[in-house]
């Protein structure tokens, strides 16, 4: 009849033909064979979806991890890792992502108890971390937006000492310039949503281990139990960004070191900060644990303050004022005004995000915005 010839119009429990690009796993669910079993593997679409899953094995195997897992953005993706955490110290960065940081500072309605470090010293790191009670040592680097650099292996090894695990947010540099894994690290965030898709037209998150623990089981349960998990066309998109992430994220970083040379000693500023440049207090410890560049983000401090600093942001024709990076557009922030009261950040600080215009254009735009200051 046409009703039942309509409804199984699109081949229900059909495979569908092998195609050069991924197709697009929209089920919800799955067929039962006759034995009532899932020989396909697959039962329900919150945690077995086959675009998620192809995804994750993309980022796994680019992390040299074991397994990844995808969530609905970053902040998921770090927040089911300190919530499946049974309730423990945990040493965070005083300089991060503010987001999560405004998170940490309240993990003790979870019965964590947050300690902020400047991770950039070995010495200050060693005075947070309190043996057997210190469970997760998180590290950003290079720290979001005044770039500092965190010796991974060195805090992994006093991390590990003290019984902690180490967990990374790996987001500004991808896994084609660092693998914290191999550092030593434990676990590994990105929020996808950056580099990894680099289309700005994701939001997502990863999680990849290096080794099975108890922990990593409980963020898989969590993941599951609180639906966070992204959509099938979201984990399609990621796997077309990561495609090209290599070539992207080699050629932002040749871009940036460009602006960053090119805008060193410029009249209007009173600070470059990139770990690429020889005068960075990191440069020589990010030139250790990172290969083929140095990222594709830099911050300028302008001479004059916020209402300097905005103006400048204000004046800018080719780079796009928004929040967000690692896309193939350009942006610029004001960044102190996003992240709002108690923010460390500078007010002056304008955070750039070098997407995959010509450097030359690029420098020409930021100059002509500068020369009022100049």
């Amino acid at each position: 009849m046409p009703r039942t010839l309509t409804a199984r119009a699109l081949g229900a429990g059909r495979s569908l033909a092998a195609s050069l690009t991924p197709p697009i796993d929209v089920s919800a669910t799955y067929m039962r064979d006759a034995d009532n079993g899932y020989s396909s593997g697959h039962v329900y679409g919150r945690k077995d979806n086959a675009s998620v899953q192809q995804a994750e094995r993309q980022i796994a195997d680019l992390e040299h991890a074991r397994e990844a897992l995808l969530f609905g953005s970053g902040m998921a993706a770090a927040t089911t890792l300190f919530l499946a955490a049974s309730p423990t110290h945990i040493v965070a960065p005083q300089h991060m992502y503010w987001g999560l940081h405004v998170w940490l500072a309240e993990a003790h309605r979870y019965g964590h108890e947050v300690t902020f470090a400047d991770m950039a010293d070995l010495d200050a790191v060693g005075r947070a971390i309190r043996p057997g009670r210190t469970g997760i040592v998180w590290i950003e680097t290079p720290s979001n937006p005044l770039w500092t650099v965190t010796d991974i292996a060195a805090v992994a090894e006093l991390a590990h000492r003290a019984g902690a695990l180490v967990c990374v947010d790996s987001t500004a540099v991808t896994p084609v310039l660092t693998r914290p894994l191999d550092c030593g690290a434990d676990i590994v965030m990105h929020s996808a949503t950056k580099y990894l898709n680099g289309h700005s037209d994701v939001v997502a998150g990863a999680l990849a281990a290096s080794a099975p623990s108890g922990l990593w089981d409980r963020i898989a349960a969590i993941r599951d139990q609180h639906g966070t998990t992204p959509g099938p066309f979201d984990a399609w998109l990621l796997m077309r960004g990561l495609r090209t992430l290599d070539l992207r994220v080699r050629e932002q970083s040749r871009s940036a070191a460009t602006l960053a040379g090119r805008l060193t000693g410029h009249p209007a500023l009173s600070a470059v900060l990139y770990p690429g440049l020889a005068g960075h207090p990191g440069h020589a410890i990010a030139a250790r644990q990172m290969s083929g560049g140095f990222g594709g983000m830099l911050s300028i401090r302008v001479r004059g303050g916020a209402a300097a600093a905005v103006k400048v942001a204000a004046n800018v024709h080719l780079w796009r004022r928004a929040t967000s990076f690692g896309g193939i557009e350009s942006l610029i922030e004001h960044r102190s005004s996003i992240e709002g009261q108690g923010s460390p950040c500078p007010d002056d600080l304008l955070r750039l995000s070098v997407g995959l215009e010509d450097p030359d254009d690029l420098f020409g735009d930021l100059e002509q915005a500068l020369a009022p200051i100049s």
